[in-house]
């Protein structure tokens, strides 16, 4: 069994832009969120997938579109949601990202779920992937939290190391992270 997972986040949002920390709110992309997810099309050209699956958030789901829509199939899925901050969706970063890296990874946000339950979701996903997408190349859009779970799950991280290793911490943003399911 193998199963390839290339995994794009989705572009830049009105909220990112404010240093806003979304969750499950459901926003917009920001012009420059708009741009770079047509900008995905060409990036990804040389790429074949077999089927495109994103969160079921706007965030998400529009740059799967903007993308590839009339390429591949598109399937939303609430498993592949940013994390749940609970009475925090849509709070201040500077108050949120703290929480992300200490108390919030086994405990959940207050009214919402820890990194640990969205690591739940994630390993439920990568099951049904198995189950019904052996031998696949299965394109991602999502969000960070998810991508965490994907490293902790499949490479092998501790939280502690995913989060330190982030791209967006790193400043390595690239077109595309590559996941093989065994």
């Amino acid at each position: 069994m193998s199963i390839q997972i290339t995994y794009f986040v989705h572009g830049t949002t009105t909220d990112n832009e404010q240093h806003i920390s979304s969750g499950w709110k459901d926003v917009e992309l920001s012009e420059l969120g708009h741009q770079q997810s047509v900008a995905l099309k060409e990036q990804t050209k040389d790429m074949r997938f077999d089927v495109v699956f994103c969160s079921d958030l706007k965030r998400a789901h529009d740059p799967a579109k903007l993308a590839w829509d009339g390429l591949y199939e598109i399937i939303p899925d609430a498993r592949l949601r940013e994390c749940n901050y609970g009475d925090l969706n849509g709070a201040s970063s500077d108050i949120v990202e703290p929480m992300q890296e200490d108390e919030c990874i086994e405990k959940p946000f207050p009214n919402g779920e820890s990194y640990e339950d969205v690591k739940t979701r994630i390993a439920d996903f990568i099951a049904f992937l198995k189950q019904n997408y052996d031998g696949k190349h299965i394109a991602i859009v999502g969000h960070k939290a998810p991508q965490l779970s994907l490293d902790v799950i499949l490479k092998g991280k501790t939280w502690k190391e995913a989060l330190a290793e982030d791209w967006r911490k790193t400043k390595s943003w690239q077109p595309g992270w590559v996941y093989v399911v065994e």
